[in-house]
């Protein structure tokens, strides 16, 4: 079996929500599955004997068992203990260097995916590893990266064999304008923990780029609030139900006001149903809710969100930009500016023109018959900069929002050359995880580390 060029390199993009991964052989989708792992109880006599038979069950450190990849939603426990067992490593883009259950739990989807796509050594004896290429967070610390490079390590000497011969790791915003092709541009990745505003030349201007701690689980935070106030708070503890109820029903308002003033309208009603289920939510009358969803994620100092502020609920949380707090509760529209104006006055006009839309959370739905209502993510941004007086913007939602990282994670490992040498300052080029043949070498990036 002689594989492809296409077939060594491996594109790994830790989102927030989903990790994606997969060869450049699959074209433009990857694989993916959830960015989570679940610690079930031990003490369950069947999970036991599943384990034994070899049933995709993983053991973690201290003989802790970690189920990921989709074997997670058959050993599910009851609504209050998913709270304590589940772990969401990358909930909002960045891990704490000593928080272990997350880093095993990133350890192991990654190993779920090499081990997906790489071949039996009988099937293609001349595979040495692939050229993994990773994607992080633009804010994602030095320690990130190192634990990524071990992991990768470690994953070789405890498979026996070189999964990986090669890394790479890039930050998600140039992986999204290398998917693109542009050169000057405003990249916006709409994560599920974050959102990333990042200005791009020749690579992410990290002096200019603000990461926002408000993305999808914030949205999914206002949509579980929306199901307790229409009676339905069991549904509203599951995170799972909550982000479908959110992705199939969450609109983006045109102009709330207008909304607000016409919210006893029949047309605004709907009935979400989980099929395979007995699950049905009927919102009746508060139906017109569906569009707090949207504008809570373009613009959550809207007023009508003070009486949720007011009873306890969450503001999205600050963050900060070269030592300046950005407010969490900022409005898209005024990130951008903010982080624009941080660079050149001769590169913004190009940044202002060229703004590229990026990750699911931008990929939001118009039904047919709500035209008049709701509008897509691009519209709501231009109009939102044409009245703080940007106008002429061009707004681009990409044509696979949901995988253009993975996709820029492949571009580059295709395209740049494995003699490129690893360099910290630029974070660019390839590290060296075998010496010759296929043994992992002990060339320790520790030593640079």
């Amino acid at each position: 079996m002689t594989l492809p060029k296409e077939f060594s390199v491996f594109g790994e993009d830790y989102g927030t929500s989903e990790f994606k991964f997969g060869v450049a052989t699959l074209g433009n989708t990857p694989d993916a599955i959830d960015s989570r792992g679940y610690f079930p109880d031990m003490r369950s006599a069947l999970l036991n004997l599943n384990s034994r038979s070899g049933k995709q069950i993983s053991s973690g450190r201290d003989g802790q068992m970690l189920i990921v990849g989709p074997p997670v939603a058959q050993h599910l426990e009851a609504r209050r203990d998913i709270a304590e067992r589940m772990v969401y490593p990358m909930r909002n883009g960045e891990i704490e260097s000593d928080d272990e259950r997350a880093w095993l739990v990133v350890k192991e989807i990654t190993r779920y995916g090499l081990l997906r796509h790489a071949p039996e050594k009988s099937v293609a004896p001349e595979f040495n590893g692939f050229k993994s290429v990773a994607a992080l967070s633009a804010t994602a610390p030095r320690y990130m990266y190192d634990r990524i490079i071990r992991i990768h390590k470690e994953i070789n000497s405890e498979e026996g064999r070189t999964l990986t011969r090669a890394l790479s790791i890039i930050a998600q915003p140039l992986a999204v304008a290398i998917s693109q092709k542009r050169l000057a541009c405003t990249v916006l990745e709409g994560g599920h923990g974050n959102t990333q505003v990042a200005p791009v030349s020749s690579g992410v201007i990290f002096g200019a780029q603000i990461t926002l701690n408000r993305g999808g689980s914030d949205c999914d935070l206002i949509a579980a609030e929306i199901l307790k106030d229409a009676g339905y708070s069991d549904l509203a503890r599951e995170p799972k139900l909550v982000k479908v109820f959110k992705e199939t029903l969450g609109l983006v308002p045109k102009n709330l006001s207008k909304i607000m003033q016409e919210k006893n309208s029949t047309l605004f009603e709907t009935i979400f149903k989980i099929p395979s289920t007995k699950i049905s939510i009927d919102l009746g009358k508060n139906s017109w809710q569906r569009f707090l969803i949207g504008e809570y994620f373009f613009n959550p100092n809207h007023e009508i969100f003070a009486s949720y502020y007011r009873r306890g609920f969450p503001r999205p949380a600050d963050t900060y930009s070269e030592g300046r707090a950005v407010l969490g509760t900022t409005d898209l529209a005024d990130v951008i500016i903010q982080s624009v104006q941080k660079c050149s006055f001769e590169i913004q006009p190009a940044l202002y023109q060229n703004i590229i839309l990026s990750g699911g959370n931008f990929a939001w739905n118009v039904p047919t018959n709500l035209t008049n209502y709701a509008v897509n993510s691009p519209t709501k941004l231009k109009k939102m900069l044409e009245e703080k007086g940007i106008a002429g913007s061009t707004i681009e939602l990409t044509k696979n929002p949901v995988y253009n990282v993975w996709q820029g994670c492949i571009a580059y490992g295709l395209y740049i050359p494995e003699n490129y040498e690893w360099d910290w300052d630029t974070r660019e080029g390839w590290l060296q995880l075998i010496a010759s043949g296929n043994t992992p070498t002990e060339h320790d990036i520790s030593a640079e580390i």
